[in-house]
């Protein structure tokens, strides 16, 4: 699954969390202090300090692609080192894009607060001057995504060629191991498929984390007090650091059988087409009560799929729903002695929302990671198989008793 498409994956992925922590430190202890050596920001009249925070940082990613690129022979490396670098740079300049949208909201709200308490306290040409300024960045916003939704689209397929490629040239000496062509074809489908959404969201996540909880955690200084609670530093950091851990659980602690039953369907509707596909040539296969029977396998472990999934809703959605007004009571006794101003209002909602997004990406999705943990086991059984173990087929694992 990763040694088809990355150079040693394990040291890759070790490589660069160890190279972003470095970046990171180097930024902080000296380089923030630099302005854009480029020039760029006088010719595009930007913010110096913004604009060598964009060079630097596609000068980290450069030298971090340039590296595995000189020193990795992979026939994938272009994609996987060079096309790694892209998405993960450019989901991070788009997280910095809603940093300014966050920005922008709390000098426009304050600006909407000043004209609806006296007529005449800003001009139109400012408050037009104000929308024009977000549309800009929206622009900017959109073109990006557009862009980097198109080269993910790629780079994912790519990835799924790379597997493709792998199980096919061993193609002779796997074709006798139950399920070959559905791991090869529909499995690597859908593994690219998923991580295409998942893999996007997941760096997102941590880049949103990243810019926004820092904002969180000044915007926290307006927030002194919690409902109940009392007086607490950093209120809303802690609001929704402790809100997503509650919601992380709860949500693993519903939904920990859906991998299993998941990985189960897909040997129970395997069984059921295999066997369809036998009858297809031989008449002796295929008979009704046989079909019956293994009929009767899928329908039983779909219901229970459904049982499980009945629980694990009312806990995700109830949760979910309670999270929407959460910052809400936490603002309670700020609002109530006018202790913020409108925009900084926005802003805090804002920027909690980024910040309890990012924490609750497990339970966002939590529905799509069982389904790739489920793929994950099957290619990962699939490859043991090739390896030679033979009690790693799929169609032949030992049934277990069946739990609700």
């Amino acid at each position: 699954m990763f040694h088809s498409f990355f150079p040693s994956p394990k040291y890759f992925a070790m490589s660069g969390v160890l190279w972003a922590i470095v970046c990171i430190a180097l930024w902080h202890v000296e380089l923030k202090q630099w302005e854009d050596l480029l020039g760029v920001s006088t010719l595009l009249d930007w913010n110096p300090t913004r604009v060598w925070l964009y060079e630097y940082t596609a000068l980290c990613y450069g030298a971090f692609a340039l590296f595995w690129l000189r020193f990795s022979k992979h026939k994938w490396a272009k994609w996987s080192v060079a096309g790694s670098a892209v998405i993960v740079f450019v989901t991070w300049f788009q997280v910095q894009l809603d940093v300014m949208i966050n920005e922008w909201f709390g000098a426009f709200y304050d600006m909407i607060q000043d004209a609806l308490a006296e007529p005449g306290a800003v001009n139109a040409s400012d408050y037009y001057s104000k929308l024009a300024t977000f549309l800009k960045i929206a622009m900017v916003s959109i073109i990006t995504t557009v862009v980097i939704t198109f080269f993910t689209s790629h780079y994912v397929f790519r990835w799924r060629t790379a597997m493709n490629d792998h199980y096919v040239a061993l193609w002779p000496k796997i074709r006798h191991i139950e399920g070959a062509s559905q791991r090869i074809q529909e499995d690597t489908m859908a593994f690219a498929r998923i991580m295409e959404t998942l893999g996007s969201r997941f760096i997102d996540a941590v880049m949103t984390l990243l810019a926004f909880l820092p904002i969180l955690w000044g915007l926290s200084s307006f927030v002194t007090e919690l409902p109940v609670i009392g007086e607490v530093p950093q209120a809303l950091v802690f609001v929704a650091i402790i809100w997503s851990v509650i919601g992380t659980a709860l949500l693993g602690l519903a939904g920990w059988r859906l991998p299993g039953l998941e990985f189960r369907n897909q040997r129970v509707e395997a069984a059921f087409r295999k066997e369809l596909v036998l009858g297809e040539d031989n008449k002796d296969r295929a008979r009704p009560l046989k079909l019956s029977e293994l009929y009767k396998n899928v329908r039983k472990n779909y219901f229970r799929l459904y049982l499980n999934y009945l629980y694990f809703n009312v806990v995700r959605y109830s949760y979910l729903q309670a999270g929407v007004i959460l910052p809400y009571i936490a603002l309670g006794p700020t609002i109530v002695s006018a202790g913020v101003t409108l925009g900084v209002m926005q802003q805090i909602l804002r920027a909690f929302q980024r910040v309890e997004n990012s924490f609750q990406f497990l339970v966002m999705s939590w529905t799509t990671i069982v389904e790739l943990m489920s793929i994950y086991k099957r290619l990962a059984a699939f490859e043991r198989a090739i390896a030679g173990d033979q009690q790693a087929a799929i169609e032949f694992e030992a049934e277990k008793p069946a739990t609700i």
